[in-house]
């Protein structure tokens, strides 16, 4: 018997452990839309304050204080809190339970009892005292608790990347938000220098009015460009202060309490930003690890349901000291000790055991699809990123020279309606198109800075990619007692 139980040990181990799936991923050799040279590794990983290669002194505060300040990162520690807790409740079951009990017991028996031939007893009075330890523990021979236990410590390994998720995800939220505000700023200046162009011209033609070489239609054309710049005015303005109000909340701020001087896109620097190579980013992205640390728990909980087939052997034991009297409690003689061996092996559970198993396995192959999709979503973001730079670079300075002619040709237009040698149409089409080109060269450049910021996002940017090690670490590590 002995020896089949220890053959079936190493033969349990394999049924138990299984072969964890394989994620089938094909990884591109480099992307698409990146540089045609590979780009060394180092010098590719994002800093962990990238936002600092925008050199914009209140960007950098702002971003500082959100990833200090943010209550959905504060919400995310809270998380991996609970986790580390989880971890040190799930891994007590590999160690013994043990209790001190202690009790005190006086009793006293009936008066009325009587004997067959009717004879009554007299009361009696009966004191126990008793105080004693007692332990138990489950051998863990199939690796249920440890599989149980290397399950929770990957849920807490998983808890730290969602962090840094949500810590990247509120950085890039903040840094858009605040070119948000740049941008509304550029186009009210826009909107505000085109309204004194429009004012101008307005006097002009009021003044050929006056002359009589221009008709009340005429007048009424340009007081009606005038009108729509202005009303163009108040919705840039809002959109300002919604932006402003967006990154007080991301820095757990009343909006009354944020000040938010903006400036002008203008003034923001281009970062360079290489991506290196597709590998590298299994490392650097916190989804994907994040993704990664949940099969591993997955691939755990499955081997624990199947180890919950096998037999279970608990080993309790109590001893301690039991008296009638206090002062002989602790004697030798009131010594007493009790040890149990007990073997349990589930034969019928109405289909709770195979539920489970198949719950643990469906899960585990959910989270496999999961983990795949998160490394080819990674891929396209990048390459989604680096076409959009490449692209709003390239509109961003096509647009320069359109604003260029559309000045050069508004103030021909302006010139030759003080010489009186054009028509109002032809001043009103440039000065239309003058505006909206102006505005729309905003909107690329602010596209532009955004594409950069996507990449910065797709790369992993902002954390530190080390995998946390439960063997090395010394800080906020989850515990195996």
């Amino acid at each position: 018997m002995l020896q089949a139980a220890f053959l079936v040990l190493p033969l349990g181990g394999c049924w138990i452990t299984g072969k964890p799936p394989e994620p089938g991923l094909d990884i591109p050799a480099a992307y698409s839309a990146g540089p045609k040279k590979p780009a060394i590794a180092d010098a590719a990983t994002p800093t962990l304050d990238w936002w600092h290669s925008f050199r914009s002194r209140e960007l950098t505060d702002i971003l500082d204080n959100a990833s200090v300040a943010n209550l959905d990162i504060a919400a995310a520690v809270a998380r991996i809190v609970q986790a580390d807790a989880q971890s040190r409740i799930t891994g007590a079951a590999l160690l013994p339970q043990v209790d001190l009990n202690g009790s005190a017991t006086r009793s006293r028996s009936s008066q009325s009892t009587s004997g067959g031939s009717g004879t009554s007893f007299g009361a009696s009075e009966h004191d126990l005292l008793s105080t004693s330890l007692t332990a138990s523990y489950e051998i863990d021979f199939w690796g249920k608790n440890r599989f149980a236990l290397r399950a929770q410590e990957e849920t807490a390994i998983a808890s730290r990347y969602d962090r840094d998720v949500v810590a990247l995800s509120t950085l890039v939220t903040a840094a858009n938000s605040y070119f948000q505000v740049l941008a509304a700023q550029d186009r009210l200046r826009v909107a505000e220098q085109n309204l004194v162009s429009a004012k101008r011209v307005a006097n002009l033609i009021a003044q050929r009015l006056a002359a009589g070489t221009a008709s009340a239609l005429e007048t009424a054309q340009q007081q009606s460009v005038v009108d729509t710049i202005n009303a163009s005015i108040p919705p840039l303005r809002q959109t300002v202060e919604q932006y402003r109000n967006a990154l007080a909340v991301l820095m757990a701020r009343s909006p009354e309490s944020v000040h938010v001087r903006g400036g002008s896109l203008n003034t923001i620097a281009i970062p360079r930003v290489t991506p290196g190579l597709p590998s590298e980013l299994l490392a650097r992205r916190p989804d994907i690890r994040e993704a990664e640390a949940q099969l591993a728990a997955a691939n755990a909980n499955v081997s624990n349901a199947r180890a919950q087939f096998l037999p279970s052997i608990t080993l309790t034991g109590e001893g301690g000291y039991q008296s009638a009297i206090l002062k002989t409690l602790l004697r030798p003689e009131s010594a007493f000790y009790t040890l149990t061996a007990g073997l349990t092996q589930p034969i019928f559970e109405g289909g709770r055991l195979l539920g489970n198993l198949d719950q643990q396995t469906g899960r585990q192959d959910e989270l496999l699809q999961d983990y795949r999709k998160s490394v080819i979503s990674g891929f396209s973001d990048v390459e989604t990123a680096l076409t959009n730079i490449r692209q709003t670079a390239l509109r961003e300075r096509l647009q320069r020279a359109v604003v260029a002619s559309s000045r050069q040709a508004f103030d021909i237009s302006e010139q030759r309606l003080r010489e009186g040698t054009i028509d109002l149409v032809t001043v009103l089409q440039t000065q239309q198109t003058l505006y909206s080109a102006q505005d729309t060269l905003v909107l690329a450049r602010l596209a532009h800075i955004q594409a950069i910021v996507s990449l910065y996002q797709a790369l992993g940017g902002g954390w530190s990619p080390k995998p946390l090690d439960y063997h090395a670490c010394t800080v906020n590590c989850p515990s195996r007692s």
